[in-house]
């Protein structure tokens, strides 16, 4: 459906994309930024992504830029400036940036081809992830009219869909959905009181790699230990790990050399591995957008591939228990609002797109908050547009030659030690004299086969030297205020909002635990019932489809015993023997009896059936 899409933003027409996880999103914006005039504004919540797909694009020789939260105002002068003067074909924005003036003042500057909004379920507040930041950019509409909006995303119920194209104000509808059905992939919900001997059993019988998702980072770490004891080849990736750690884990699993990854939720957006044969779930999602999207990471190359729900009854009491425990009030968001302008020492009216590394695990040590419900307060106060947190610093490492090209060659000359980093640097990143590029000091390590350290130090040592700017990246966690600081006691938080959010939430924890107690339908079908797709058949590869078809077969086996034994007595009545059944067993009667007659096992005389002699 790819080129369907591309065509739509060609001929300037606002566009939804639904694709699911593994559809190729990115590929609908990045082709028609390329083929048209001027530079496609990206918005995307995701700064991980963005950052990742602006490294690959500049790889390509494709002038991208990402401008996130946290950078300095020169950095910002610099990047607009280039988005203005420097022919640069995409330029990612974070939602939140649309706040800026200084932005949308230089987007008017701008020659812009069209705009595309990544993870659009954001915008719609029936979806699972609302953003209000998402809000903004219906906004840019009055400051690009002619402009056309490509919106794109993975999970969005019929509601969902409606909603994101009246909130970007699409001049028509136009919605481009490709079939949420996976074929061959299997859903399978298993209960299981001793799961990781299940998972054992899987792993042995199921070959390829494969993705295990716990909800914590201790059960991450334990579930790979256990995994390894056994023999099996793991890794575990969460997000208290370094940036190192996760980029290592991440290209280790990635290029098949471990193959199972135990993970968070942390892991796998915009993980592009197609041989994944297995996805396991240890424990269930909050949501099914959320399952259906890490259950989708399984078989995107289109071959036999499994994902497998385990559970026990105590998991969904728990689950629900969870939920209601761990949803904050609206005075816990008060107080933790409060706390956390004490610990980062924000005074009332301060503080508007101030970016400050934060350590929730310190936070909650200090003043003796539950994490889970802190961590769910400060989701509440990005809704409300209070507050932006990042659970760990996304941002890679940056590098700009400060000098001329003439005396980084003379450099060269008179450092041969440095003069292979430098000619690895202007290969790879070609803009580096023009902009700050983001780096991957690993990736540098592996090309030049030294050290993440030796690249390193080699950088520091340019930096020091003035030949390089080289800023090191962060690997802690960030709050960004994306409003100036208020008094707590009079706070913005929408009562009614926060009633409906805590509704709709639990509303999709509990369709969760519908869909793993179901006994009775296609899981692909009910699955994408849920995404407003009717499916005509059963999938005939999930675990209620293939328990139908054992019972089917054991049912057929004996119908026909029942008629081969009236038959070498007497000749039977077709009607009368079909009589003998229920009405929902009626049709699988007349099929056998077809079948029988097809293979002249039996024959028909009238309507009395004989057997062939």
């Amino acid at each position: 459906m790819q080129e369907e899409i591309i065509q739509e933003v060609l001929g300037k027409k606002d566009c939804l994309a639904l694709l699911p996880t593994g559809g190729g999103k990115s590929i609908c914006y990045q082709v028609p930024a390329l083929a048209m005039e001027g530079t496609c504004i990206v918005i995307s919540p995701l700064v991980a992504l963005m950052k990742d797909q602006v490294a690959q694009l500049q790889e390509r020789r494709i002038k991208a830029i990402a401008i996130t939260g946290g950078m300095s105002a020169n950095e910002l002068d610099i990047a607009l400036d280039n988005c203005v003067y420097g022919r640069v074909k995409l330029l990612y924005l974070s939602p939140e940036r649309l706040h800026s003036d200084l932005v949308l003042e230089r987007i008017q500057k701008m020659k812009i081809s069209f705009i595309a909004v990544d993870e659009a379920h954001c915008i719609s507040q029936w979806g699972y992830d609302f953003r209000p930041s998402y809000l903004q950019i219906s906004e840019i509409r009055e400051l690009l009219p002619d402009k056309a909006i490509l919106a794109l995303t993975a999970t969005a119920t019929t509601t969902v869909a409606k909603d994101i194209q009246d909130q970007l104000l699409f001049k028509s509808h136009n919605l481009k959905q490709k079939s949420f059905l996976r074929p061959k992939l299997s859903y399978m919900v298993l209960e299981e009181s001793r799961k990781m001997d299940r998972l054992f059993s899987m792993l042995r019988k199921i070959q390829g790699s494969a993705i295990i998702y716990v909800r914590s980072r201790k059960r991450a770490v334990e579930i790979s230990k256990e995994l390894q004891a056994e023999g099996f080849s793991a890794l575990h990736y969460h997000a208290g790990l370094s940036r190192e750690e996760r980029d290592q884990n991440q290209d280790e699993w990635m290029k098949d050399r471990s193959r199972i990854m135990v993970a968070t939720n942390a892991f796998g957006m915009g993980i592009d591995k197609a041989n994944v044969r297995l996805v396991v779930h240890q424990q269930i999602p909050d949501t099914l957008e959320a399952y259906f999207q890490e259950a989708g990471r399984a078989g995107r190359d289109e071959n036999k591939a499994f994902a497998v729900a385990l559970y026990h009854e105590s998991d969904l009491i728990s689950a629900r228990d969870r939920f209601i425990d761990n949803y904050p009030s609206a005075k816990d968001v008060r107080t933790i609002y409060q706390k956390l302008a004490d610990h980062l020492q924000i005074a009332i009216g301060d503080g508007f797109e101030d970016s400050f590394s934060f350590n929730l695990e310190v936070f909650c040590n200090n003043y003796k908050f539950n994490p889970s419900k802190t961590l769910k307060a400060l989701h509440i106060l990005e809704k409300e547009a209070l507050v932006k947190y990042e659970d760990f610093d996304n941002s890679l490492s940056t590098i700009h030659i400060i000098c001329s090209s003439v005396q980084v060659m003379n450099y060269q000359s008179q450092n041969k030690k440095k003069e292979a980093l430098l000619q690895l640097i202007l290969r790879l990143y070609p803009g580096v004299f023009d902009e700050a590029c983001d780096i991957r000091e690993r990736k540098l390590a592996l090309k030049l086969e030294q050290s993440s350290t030796y690249v390193h130090k080699l950088l520091g040592q340019l930096h020091q030297e003035r030949v390089i700017n080289y800023e090191s990246r962060n690997n802690s966690g960030k709050i960004l205020f994306t409003s100036a600081r208020h008094d707590s006691k009079k706070l913005p938080i929408s009562k009614s909002h926060f009633e409906e959010r805590k509704s709709l939430l639990f509303d999709k924890l509990n369709k969760v635990h519908e869909y793993i107690r179901n006994t009775e339908y296609c899981r692909s079908r009910l699955l994408v019932d849920y995404f407003g797709e009717q499916l005509e058949q059963d999938c005939n590869c999930c675990d209620i489809c293939i328990k139908k078809q054992s019972e089917g077969t054991e049912q057929r086996q004996k119908i026909q015993e029942d008629l081969f034994s009236l038959l070498s007595m007497n000749p039977t009545n077709i009607s009368t023997f079909v009589a003998r059944y229920s009405k929902l067993q009626e049709q699988s009667v007349l099929d056998l009896i077809k079948t029988l007659l097809e293979e002249e096992i039996i024959i028909k005389k009238g309507s009395m059936l004989h057997l062939n002699e």
